[in-house]
């Protein structure tokens, strides 16, 4: 009779870092361009008493038979009123010859990583070679690992950070400098981390804009991150409006990325759309065509991140033989 592993944190980190990450996402991204992937839509069930919603991820991998589902909520209050995290979650995988989950793992830690990866794989394809300044507009765990991936494919010489809290930002600034040698410091408004950037990592959960389309420089490249639920947005629409949008997938975006309320309000349409991530990485359609070109990448987060990423750490967990086995039928 098989078993299922199951994996916590601590264990999972020992198992993965973000170089490997950002290769795992980059496949993943690859795959679902080959039209590898069966990847409904991600399913929202909103708490909206308790300001909070959680989402369901199915994918299978033809290509690779690798298949799974992650459960993730978003509760924003967390952390103030319960001291627990914004972003949690679980990642079944599933073996697709008999249904069997053959691993049940934390994807907290995964979700963190794999969003920060896309930023870091986007801007690897999307970004001027020349790039050296990171504007950051939001502090938090995915400001962190979106800078952890992009430092990892960009020469970065200088960080600014934004975000509400000045002593988060002073924080975030300080670690930055550190840990990386990079230098940091912490700016007072968003305009700040804006103008001048030559990257620019969008994490908040804004439901309005606040990147305005004036503080944009002509090469800029905008990693869009906070956008990932219907109503949500960070960019002035007049941003897309002068820019190459790349977008992970048209069905999530549509419905729940930077580009949905302006979808919705018929600002942007389909032909709007450049074309997706996974599309640039195959040679599908051309990258930035020119140092003055602004580009978007409007990130949603794709089950096929998750499951290419979680199944990767699950084979070299076997290998290792950690994690606790459990058999479920007993």
């Amino acid at each position: 009779m098989p078993e299922t592993i199951l994996l916590n944190q601590s264990q999972i980190k020992e198992l993965s870092d973000m170089k490997e990450i950002l290769d795992s996402v980059e496949t993943a991204f690859r795959v679902h361009a080959e039209r590898s992937v069966e990847m409904p839509a991600k399913e929202y069930l909103f708490y909206k008493k308790f300001r909070g919603d959680l989402r369901i991820m199915p994918c299978f991998i033809r290509k690779m038979d690798e298949s799974g589902v992650k459960c993730v909520n978003v509760h924003p209050d967390n952390p103030r009123k319960y001291n627990l995290p914004t972003v949690m979650a679980m990642i079944e995988l599933v073996d697709p010859k008999t249904g069997f989950p053959i691993s049940i793992m934390d994807g907290t830690w995964i979700t963190n990583m794999r969003t920060g990866a896309a930023a870091g794989v986007a801007t690897k394809y999307l970004a001027r070679d020349n790039s050296e300044i990171l504007g950051l507009v939001g502090a938090g765990v995915q400001a962190e690992t979106g800078f952890e991936a992009i430092n990892e494919v960009m020469d970065i010489k200088e960080v600014r950070v934004s975000c509400r809290t000045c002593e988060t930002r002073e924080h975030f600034a300080q670690k930055i400098t550190e840990e990386y040698g990079i230098e940091a410091k912490a700016v007072d408004t968003i305009k700040e981390a804006v103008v001048g950037s030559d990257v620019l990592l969008t994490t908040t959960p804004s439901r309005e804009p606040v990147v305005k389309s004036k503080w944009v420089s002509p090469g800029t490249h905008i990693n869009a991150m906070g956008a990932d639920a219907p109503g949500k947005e960070e960019l002035d629409s007049h941003v897309l409006y002068k820019s190459k949008i790349v977008i992970d997938c048209w069905e999530q975006a549509s419905h729940s990325g930077e580009i949905n309320i302006p979808v919705a309000e018929g600002i942007v349409r389909r032909s709007d759309i450049h074309g997706s991530l996974g599309e640039v990485i195959i040679g599908k359609i051309p990258s930035r065509t020119s140092d003055e070109e602004i580009t978007i990448f409007d990130s949603t987060g794709l089950a096929v991140q998750d499951i290419v990423t979680a199944w990767n750490i699950y084979e070299k967990a076997l290998e290792k033989n950690i994690g606790q086995k459990m058999n479920f039928l007993e």
